[in-house]
């Protein structure tokens, strides 16, 4: 399986101590370099990043879709997209609205950080999502309240 993610759900993982669930959920994990830059802003992120032999940083060739790309969205965003473009992934992990309508609109197939709980709580990784939920909105992640309700009840917690 090829899995490429965007910076703001390993991030948000990493606030709540739970990274290890996207190994769990998809094994390996490339990231683009951007992505790994941005993520490396923060020295205990970096450490944790480094320690993982399972995320592979794997550059964005395509210059020109990664220009036109960042028209629209950050370099990291960019980058993934413009990633997820040349490798064909199973999955590209982004959370931001206007990335994943992009990456929709270009046949790219998307999960976000609520899909990836969800999909571990279903594999059995983790016991109860709520309490992940819970934790994320503690550390500053917007859920809408609709969503937020919706995901609860796929994983049969409301």
């Amino acid at each position: 399986m090829i899995v490429i993610s965007d910076t703001s759900p390993i991030t948000n993982l990493i606030q709540i101590d739970s990274l290890d669930l996207l190994n769990a959920v998809f094994g390996k994990i490339i990231i683009p370099q951007t992505v790994y830059n941005e993520l490396c802003e923060l020295p205990d992120q970096k450490k944790i990043l480094d320690d993982q032999d399972w995320i592979s940083v794997v550059p964005a060739e395509n210059r020109s879709a990664i220009t036109q790309l960042e028209t629209q969205l950050d370099k990291g965003e960019a980058e993934a997209i413009a990633l997820a473009m040349e490798l064909q992934p199973d999955f590209l992990i982004i959370d931001e609205l206007k990335g994943r309508t992009i990456a929709e609109g270009m046949g790219i197939k998307i999960v976000g950080l609520l899909g990836t709980l969800l999909k571990a709580k279903q594999l059995g990784y983790i016991a109860e999502l709520k309490p992940k939920l819970e934790q994320l909105v503690n550390q500053g992640f917007r859920i809408n309240p609709k969503l937020y309700k919706h995901v609860l009840k796929l994983a049969e917690e409301e």
